[in-house]
């Protein structure tokens, strides 16, 4: 009798949660109301069990529920149990997976686009703008440019930290905490060679840096992770923030690598926005060492990119953004340059 009222409850539970998945996925405003007031509270507590152990526990968690799935129904066989209690068992689990994913951090995607919240509207292409905004970028980028870069990781958290501690209360940013540092992979190897930088650990609320970037790449991509953990779905406005927070510390390492992470991005709206003769004389303005530099980050990471697994990989994450309302999948990367036009040069 206790089995079957505990079998009732946790359905019952179950039930509530997948209803107010949905309930934030299509109410207007709920997800925003997750992302500034439930958020942060789930967010503190598992990132803080997280750092409890310096590995990533979202991996192990998967590693476990993967096999466990695998393994469930062998032994569940040679214990006689029928195949649609075996099957309802394991869907059970899935979907309280499914419910973790969203309540610990996926409920993000649901939340007000970043120009409701910047109270902006985006802005449509006009060539004169785009074309300061260039100009002045170039310019910076060059300014800023920096040989070999050095920073401690210990340095580095604590000056992006100071920085989107600064972030404007309207924008909806979770404050960064102490205890919060980037975790390192199991799978790196495998996440090089589909050219993953990092990601977000959504269970554990971890964030993940591939331990094979290049200096240069660090401060960025630190950044750009370090947004999601603190509450940002969209990977075009990770990499804004990500942009932002560098190139406005004092320190020169991180500036650098903000306006260089930001170039790739440059580089893909600029060849779409201009003619041929336009970009190839805007690309030409580069400093010539910052334009080798980029090509030895394409030959460093063309070393370890697997063509197959890169590929399968892109469509399972490209479905992945769309089915969570990023409805350009990772075309949405590239969208970041939309949102600094967006805001005057002097918002921060």
């Amino acid at each position: 009798m206790k089995k079957l009222q505990w079998k009732h409850i946790r359905w019952t539970v179950l039930v509530l949660l997948l209803t107010s998945v949905c309930i934030f996925r299509f109410v207007s405003g709920a997800g925003e109301f997750y992302a500034r007031f439930i958020y942060p509270t789930i967010s503190c507590f598992l990132s803080r069990l997280a750092a409890i152990v310096p590995f990533s526990l979202c991996e192990i968690l998967v590693v476990v529920t993967i096999v466990g799935l695998m393994l469930y129904p062998i032994v569940a066989f040679r214990r006689k149990q029928r195949w649609k209690s075996i099957v309802r068992n394991e869907v059970e689990i899935l979907l309280w997976i499914y419910v973790w994913f969203y309540w610990g951090w996926g409920m993000n995607y649901f939340r007000d686009t970043f120009f409701k919240r910047a109270e902006v509207v985006p802005c449509s292409y006009e060539e004169k703008r785009f074309k300061q905004f260039l100009s002045a970028y170039t310019d910076s980028l060059n300014a800023a440019f920096v040989q070999e870069i050095y920073i401690s990781q210990s340095a580095l958290e604590r000056t992006v930290k100071q920085m989107y501690a600064e972030v404007p209360e309207k924008f909806g940013l979770t404050q960064p905490k102490d205890f919060q540092h980037p975790k390192y992979s199991f799978c790196n190897r495998l996440y090089s060679g589909v050219g993953v930088l990092g990601y977000m650990g959504p269970f554990f609320d971890e964030s993940h840096v591939n331990h094979e970037l290049l200096p240069v790449q660090l401060p960025f991509t630190y950044a750009h992770e370090l947004a999601h953990l603190l509450g940002v779905s969209s990977e075009a406005e990770a990499n804004f923030w990500a942009y932002q927070v560098c190139i406005h510390t004092t320190d020169s390492n991180i500036r650098y690598s903000g306006y260089f992470g930001l170039l790739p991005y440059v580089i893909v709206n600029t060849r779409s926005l201009l003619s041929e003769s336009e970009f190839t004389g805007w690309f030409s303005t580069i400093r010539p060492e910052i334009i080798q530099q980029l090509y030895d980050k394409q030959a460093y990471w063309d070393i370890r990119y697997n063509d197959l697994l890169g590929k399968l990989q892109d469509l399972v994450y490209n479905w992945y953004l769309k089915s969570n309302q990023i409805s350009s999948g990772q075309k949405n990367y590239a969208q970041v340059i939309g949102m600094v036009l967006s805001l005057p040069e002097s918002w921060w």
